[in-house]
């Protein structure tokens, strides 16, 4: 780059056939003497700076008035109007789709539609376009068609092709089937497969989710599983089924000739409703559920719930309303109750709060007297579903030892209250008609007896441990079982 020269010197026009907008501020000068122009240098228009020129290459010359006239770089002339130019920055600003780079974001956006469940039209959304072209400005998002089309449905065959990769070397293989409705009230089954890896891991897949139009009969979600079993190659996997105690299910254990067990879950769920429909307590329940709901609803009961829980040195919790699909809600929710008691009847005796609820009253002493025989009597079952909730992993195993403590547990002894004789009686009739069947026991008491925690069996008769004890021993003789010495 040279200085400029005398401004008496006239700045000519390029030749018409330089189309480049950056011509706009340059030029030529004429060969002293002779009436053509001096290509050897261009000029710039602005402070006849002279620039050499290299043929096709306005690098140079950007850069200069980028530097010293940046107020003459309109949109326009940031552009290159040539073609091949244009062609060349394009290439240089984004990546091919075909790019390694552009692939693993394409699989990341993918991963994230699928793991999150995210419908497709997210990738339409302005939002996340504009975060993905801050993390990677060269990096352009396929269209919403690519990634229902390809990118999700590749994804999927990938991931099923692993899964069955590692479960066609499982032995043995449990599936779960739950039947649910969406928020969209639209009902779906979804069927897990759980098995033991190779090096001892236990493994879960969720096989499939299919929305469910027609009726939920015994021999369809039987139809249905048959081809799950089928799709996933499982036929030869020794296949149990596991699922609630719906009539259906069961029929469809029946109608697929599956082993079955019923959820542990399910049926702790079932017995302890059946207690809450107590009529005693079903009462107790809705005066509580009442006052709790009162509180929800009322800043000023819940200002002054706090004041009272501070003065009286209460812990500063929060009423509890119960959910009718959790049985263990309304057992949290009495015992909050009892715990708050005396900040509550603090509360409702403000006249700040009582204003336009003259209807409102705590508990009674015999309410009170109830509230504390029903927590009482549900303990084992509220114990019962907490150790199979907060069990990442809960196996067969532990049903047969609960059921038997439950059993127990649930005995009426000569001191118990009629509400406590009442909650009993009501549990130990619905479990009375749950895990009866032979088939049953023996899948129970011999994952059992092979957990090394109950391998005692002591909820059990001397003459129905030793049939167990027979039982295991005859089928591990009949195992075919490899010498190390021979692998």
């Amino acid at each position: 780059m040279e200085g400029g020269e005398s401004s008496a010197q006239i700045i000519k026009n390029a030749p018409s056939v330089l189309k480049a907008d950056i011509w706009t501020h340059y030029g030529f000068y004429e060969l002293k003497g002779k009436n053509e122009l001096d290509k050897s240098h261009a000029v710039c228009k602005v402070c006849h700076t002279k620039i050499k020129y290299l043929g096709g290459n306005t690098t140079n010359w950007r850069n200069h008035l980028s530097r010293f006239h940046c107020e003459k770089l309109t949109p326009a002339t940031k552009k290159t109007a040539d073609p091949a130019q244009r062609r060349i920055d394009e290439t240089l600003s984004t990546f091919p789709p075909n790019s390694e780079k552009a692939k693993k974001i394409t699989q990341s956006v993918a991963a994230f539609i699928a793991k999150d469940l995210r419908p497709y039209s997210v990738v339409e959304n302005a939002g996340f376009r504009h975060l993905l072209k801050t993390l990677e400005p060269r990096y352009k998002l396929p269209s919403r068609s690519h990634f229902t089309e390809n990118v999700i449905p590749a994804l999927y065959n990938g991931t099923k092709a692993q899964v069955m990769a590692s479960m066609i070397q499982a032995k043995r293989v449990a599936i779960t089937c739950d039947a649910w409705t969406s928020v969209a009230t639209e009902s779906y089954l979804t069927v897990t497969a759980h098995y033991i890896s190779e090096d001892w891991q236990f493994l879960s897949h969720v096989l499939q989710t299919r929305a469910v139009y027609e009726s939920h009969t015994g021999a369809h979600v039987a139809e249905l599983l048959s081809r799950v079993v089928e799709e996933w190659q499982l036929s030869d996997k020794d296949v149990v089924l596991v699922t609630d105690n719906a009539s259906n299910m069961i029929a469809a254990a029946e109608f697929g000739k599956f082993p079955h067990v019923k959820c542990f879950a399910h049926t702790l769920n079932l017995a302890s409703q059946r207690a809450l429909k107590v009529a005693t307590l079903s009462r107790l329940l809705g005066r509580v559920r009442r006052i709790s709901t009162f509180f929800h609803r009322s800043t000023t009961a819940n200002h002054y719930l706090k004041e009272k829980q501070k003065c009286l040195g209460l812990k500063n919790h929060k009423l509890i309303t119960d959910v009718a699909t959790r049985w263990n809600s309304a057992y949290d929710m009495v015992e909050r109750f009892l715990e708050q008691q005396p900040a509550i009847c603090a509360t409702l005796l403000s006249p700040e709060v009582r204003k336009g609820q003259s209807d409102l009253c705590t508990l009674n002493e015999t309410d009170v007297s109830n509230a504390e025989d029903a927590v009482s009597a549900l303990k084992p079952m509220k114990d019962a579903t907490t150790l199979m909730s907060e069990e990442s992993n809960p196996t067969v195993s532990l049903i047969a030892p609960i059921n038997a403590q439950l059993f127990q547990d649930m005995t009426g002894t000569i001191g118990d209250s009629p509400m406590i004789h009442a909650i009993k009686n009501a549990i130990k009739t619905d479990l009375l008609k749950r895990y009866n069947s032979e088939a049953e026991k023996k899948i129970l008491h011999t994952a059992s007896a092979l957990d090394p925690r109950f391998k005692g069996l002591p909820f059990l008769t001397v003459e129905e441990r030793l049939e167990v004890y027979r039982g295991v021993t005859e089928e591990a003789a009949s195992l075919e079982v490899i010498s190390p010495c021979f692998m």
